[in-house]
């Protein structure tokens, strides 16, 4: 009876734990299939400087829950959007194209306005699109906050020409409501967060892409009593400074920021949602009207602010965290990561291959690699810029009309041949260091290549102000 008793137990140890082997190969299974399709949620600010987050160095206000998400993924030193100013930006996050080839230079405004600049009036809905691509392999697609690509007459109310299937809050309004105003900026990060966790509550077992775009902390900021009273410092009572107005903002949308980080965790969408956290462009300058009162903003140790060409004007916080795949607290301070490789590295990603059109046309390279953690991956090919307009900022900021970085070296120049400056960026993130009468063969070889692809594009309207940083030098009697 003892041995036949000993006998069971071993036989139903045996089933127990054939059942425990196949429940963790399906297990198993499901987790290497769930990672195979990871989700995606890109995080864009408006205006935010390179040196505003406290995880790149600002100590004058802390930013948590951004230094959270770089603990928990890699934090990028040398990421630069395709544009000095929102609506270029945007379209290159979204085409993988040089917005100066989609004859998009600068903000899209009123048609007037754009047609005096030669610009079209929205985002050329035939172009492929990244969340158009990741729809079509099975991606639900979300859109919550700031826009600004414009939309097509007889677009509908939604972004589904561009492949969104939800759209939130776009433009920041929605029902009456418009998030730009005086009276709602102190409510704008919560209401745009509060959209899009509603989004993700709804998504049901399909992988997802989700884009926050924030109006913060783009001007006229107007935070409230209660989130500026921190900083009010020595500022009398019924006055307010830039530095209380931007530190509000800010604090309070990284606040925000964090309760969708807490949101993810708790659906349990952390672990394979890839969070990508940056900003369109660098900081406002107070030179701007309605920025007078805010323009705290900071690139922190780099030259230029928003519309420059310069690296504050261009560099921007970029942080990615994929718990399931990249190991936390990583920097990387080699690979040069650009918006034009948004498309390309998310559908590499995602597993979704680019049509040959796709391929042809788009300007960015696979980041993958260095999204997933390798600090050695290395750019092959060259990056370029174009800024038509003034710039509106001490002179030191204002930059000429062309910028090309390949490898270490970035240059800066203007078609006419003037104003040439040669960087070895690494070295001198600063730009302070003017290279170009030490390496001619440089320069020429980058001037070349980049007076080459500025042929290529749509002819256009320049400002005469255009590439340059006069000042009024007192003038005396010669």
């Amino acid at each position: 009876m003892r041995v036949a008793k000993i006998v069971w137990c071993l036989l139903a140890f045996a089933s127990i734990m054939g059942m425990l082997g196949i429940c963790c190969d399906s297990l198993a299974a499901e987790a290497e299939n769930d990672t195979s399709r990871p989700n995606f949620l890109f995080i864009l600010t408006d205006d935010l400087g390179w040196g505003d987050p406290s995880c790149y160095g600002n100590r004058h206000f802390r930013t948590p829950n951004l230094d959270r998400l770089a603990r928990e993924g890699i934090l990028f030193t040398q990421y630069y959007q395709a544009g000095s100013v929102c609506s270029p930006s945007r379209a290159a996050l979204m085409t993988g194209r040089y917005p100066a080839e989609l004859r998009i230079h600068g903000h899209l405004a009123s048609p007037e306005q754009n047609a005096a600049r030669g610009m079209p009036n929205y985002l050329d809905p035939q172009l492929p699109t990244l969340p158009r691509l990741l729809k079509a392999a099975g991606y639900t697609t979300i859109h919550v906050g700031k826009w600004h690509l414009g939309r097509p007459p007889g677009a509908g109310g939604g972004l589904e020409v561009y492949g969104f299937d939800v759209a939130r809050w776009i433009d920041c309004q929605e029902g009456g409501r418009n998030l730009w105003s005086v009276q709602e900026r102190p409510v704008a990060a919560k209401e745009l967060v509060d959209a899009t966790i509603a989004a993700l509550r709804n998504v049901s077992g399909k992988p997802f892409y989700c884009q926050l775009w924030l109006n913060d902390p783009h001007a006229p900021l107007a935070p409230s009593s209660e989130q500026m009273a921190p900083f009010r410092r020595q500022v009398p009572e019924g006055f307010t400074s830039p530095f209380m107005v931007y530190a509000a903002t800010v604090t309070e949308m990284d606040r925000q920021i964090g309760r969708l980080l807490a949101a993810l965790d708790e659906l349990g969408l952390a672990r394979n949602t890839v969070v990508i956290f940056s900003s369109d462009n660098g900081p406002e300058d107070i030179d701007i009207a309605n920025a007078s009162w805010s323009a705290y903003g900071t690139a922190g140790p780099l030259r230029g602010r928003k519309r420059s060409l310069y690296e504050g004007g261009i560099r921007v916080p970029f942080i990615v965290r994929w718990p399931a795949k990249v190991p936390g607290g990583l920097v990387n301070n080699t690979t040069v990561v650009c918006g034009v490789d948004f498309l390309p590295t998310l559908c590499e990603l995602a597993g979704v291959s680019l049509p040959t059109e796709v391929k042809a046309t788009c300007r960015g390279e696979n980041m993958a690699r260095a999204f997933c953690g390798d600090k050695n991956v290395q750019r092959s090919g060259t990056l370029f810029w174009e800024w038509r307009f003034r710039i509106f900022n001490h002179p030191w900021n204002r930059s000429p009309i062309l910028a090309v970085r390949e490898g270490p070296y970035k240059l800066l120049f203007n078609p006419d041949g003037s104003r040439v400056e040669l960087y070895d960026i690494p070295r001198d993130p600063g730009e302070y260091n003017n290279m170009a009468s030490e390496h001619p063969d440089i320069v020429q070889e980058l001037m070349k290549k980049g007076i080459d692809w500025q042929k290529s594009l749509p002819p256009g309207r320049f400002d005469k102000e255009a590439g340059r940083a006069d000042y009024p030098w007192p003038q005396g009697e010669q």
